[in-house]
């Protein structure tokens, strides 16, 4: 059997299990929205962007801290691949992932700031 090759090996080795699900989520958000950025630009990036958002949603869905939340997780992973293959099953679009992977992204540099003082 061989071995999972991670885009983010040291992130899946363990330190992503360390974050809050705020702050996973933001930034799988931070992939998709250089993955907007590129989509109709530069194909690779695009792909590459995608690929790693993908690997991220994938991290998150595995942390067995999230048990209770699998059913929005598994639904934003399909979202984010519907986004991909065009919208097919539910018209989504990266604009519409990166609003909705925004807000955690604000969620975690709120908790952040919370955490500092």
């Amino acid at each position: 059997m061989s071995e999972i090759k991670y885009i983010h090996a040291e992130l899946a080795a363990g330190p992503w299990f360390q974050l809050s699900l705020m702050e996973q989520l933001g930034n799988v958000g931070s992939e998709v929205g250089r993955a907007r950025k590129w989509q109709h630009k530069n194909q690779k990036i695009f792909e590459n962007s995608f690929a790693r958002a993908f690997e991220l949603m994938w991290l998150t869905i595995e942390d067995p801290r999230w048990k209770g939340q699998l059913k929005e997780l598994c639904r934003a992973k399909e979202c984010l691949c519907d986004a991909y293959f065009g919208g097919i099953l539910h018209g989504t679009t990266f604009e519409s992932m990166e609003k909705y992977f925004h807000h955690f992204a604000v969620a975690a540099r709120i908790e952040h700031e919370q955490k500092k003082s």
